[in-house]
């Protein structure tokens, strides 16, 4: 009997604490699954009808040949490594294009007799290319290795900054 009365106050109890906690209620618990309300309207971003262009600063004619030369430089040095490890054709075409790329924009910066010039050495990367391009195999990776050092080694000696300075428009 004590046993049973034992039994009926713990369950009394237990009742007691489960109904204290549902009225009390943890409120993130309710929050977790009551539906939020809708949004009558959603805010609309402005839409951009002119394109602005970003102008980043401006740089003197001095610091563009700088920084070109230096981006030629980096992109050649990159194409004569990925010639000496041939393996990988794309990569050795994407570097020889990232080379002429830079080159053609050194073109604007000099004068007439310089663009000329320089015009030369551009066109002996576009055969550079074009003999990496049909260069599937790595056959030729040497004489095309050969090559672009050749021409890495022109353009330094010849378009230089400190020789370039006083051909800058």
């Amino acid at each position: 009997m004590k046993l049973k009365k034992t039994f009926i106050l713990f369950l009394n109890f237990a009742f007691l604490i489960l109904n204290f906690a549902y009225l009390c209620g943890c409120d993130a618990f309710v929050r977790k699954f009551t539906r939020k309300p809708k949004k009558e309207y959603m805010e609309q971003e402005e839409m951009v009808l002119v394109p602005q262009e970003y102008k980043g600063p401006q740089m003197t004619k001095e610091e563009l040949y700088r920084q070109y030369l230096l981006f030629w430089k980096s992109w050649q040095d990159e194409l004569i490594e990925a010639l000496l490890r041939s393996n990988n054709h794309k990569k050795q075409l994407s570097c020889a294009q990232e080379a002429i790329k830079n080159l053609e924009q050194l073109t604007p910066l000099l004068k007439e007799e310089k663009q000329k010039a320089l015009e030369v050495y551009i066109n002996q990367m576009r055969d550079l290319r074009s003999s990496i391009e049909t260069d599937t195999y790595s056959m030729n990776t040497s004489p095309n290795r050969m090559s672009a050092e050749r021409v890495r080694r022109y353009i330094l000696r010849d378009f230089s900054y400190n020789k370039m300075k006083d051909f800058l428009l």
